[in-house]
């Protein structure tokens, strides 16, 4: 089975690094070409769209905060200027904030931080997605399983990905009569830079262990399901979330 993206014009935010420049990489093998978001990583952005480049896939990066609607409307525009519209988006930028803070000593700036980038960019890529995108277009959002068991002393982080569990389903019913749909992927433990603090000394032997899989994921790991999310052999999935995390969400 093969996925043939050839032609698609996708942009992913977030795409430096980890997931996103996983999905990127994977979404370019397979015929598409790329828009790599990024915030403040210019070189591994340009490190990405270079080789992209080297295999005869068009590829562009934008740096910008998401959290502000302003960014987001002259990332949308480069699209628009690059593209002439979009066929697939991917929104994978969000932070995860390491540090244990339990909700009662949680600081207003960090509630308002999360949210801003993790839930409010979002909200504002996909509006202006919805505006430019062609008809059978796709919509794919980076989750958590966080936001479907909660995370205890990551209350922030996991009302953020909650959020965007239900925002899919309300913009897949608005968004079925022009053929988009609207899914999401929830990775649990991913082996990326974001969960390095966790993995410290005998952490990812811990974390391990309560994977049934018995082991995290590899950001291919979860590229993969994306694209296939991205593609035509999931034409009739909508609303829906893909859970990425080696059966841990079973467990506990």
């Amino acid at each position: 089975m093969n996925v043939n993206l050839l032609g698609k014009r996708a942009l992913v935010t977030g795409g430096s690094r980890g997931v996103g420049r996983a999905v990127c990489r994977l979404l370019a093998q397979a015929g598409a070409q790329i828009g790599v978001s990024y915030r403040s990583r210019h070189a591994e952005a340009t490190a990405l769209v270079k080789e992209i480049e080297q295999s005869g896939i068009p590829a562009w990066s934008h740096p910008g905060d998401l959290s502000d609607p302003r960014e987001v409307e002259r990332l949308f525009n480069r699209a628009l200027d690059e593209f002439g519209g979009l066929d697939v988006f991917v929104g994978n930028a969000g932070i995860w904030p390491p540090d244990h803070v339990p909700v009662s000593l949680m600081s207003n700036e960090q509630w308002r931080s999360t949210l801003a980038t993790n839930l409010d960019s979002i909200f504002y890529c996909v509006r202006a997605a919805a505006r430019i995108m062609s008809n059978n277009g796709r919509i794919v959002l980076i989750t958590s399983t966080a936001g479907q068991r909660g995370e205890a002393g990551h209350a922030d982080y996991a009302a953020t990905k909650g959020a965007l569990i239900a925002f899919v389903k309300g913009v897949a019913v608005e968004l079925a009569a022009h053929n988009i749909t609207v899914n999401s992927v929830a990775p649990g433990w991913i082996d990326t830079d974001m969960a390095a603090k966790p993995y410290e000394g005998e952490g990812r032997k811990r974390i391990e262990s309560s994977i049934p899989l018995g082991r995290v994921a590899t950001a291919e790991d979860i590229a993969g399901p994306v694209v296939f999310l991205c593609s035509s052999y999931a034409r009739h999935i909508t609303g829906e979330t893909i859970n990425v995390n080696g059966g841990s969400v079973m467990c506990g």
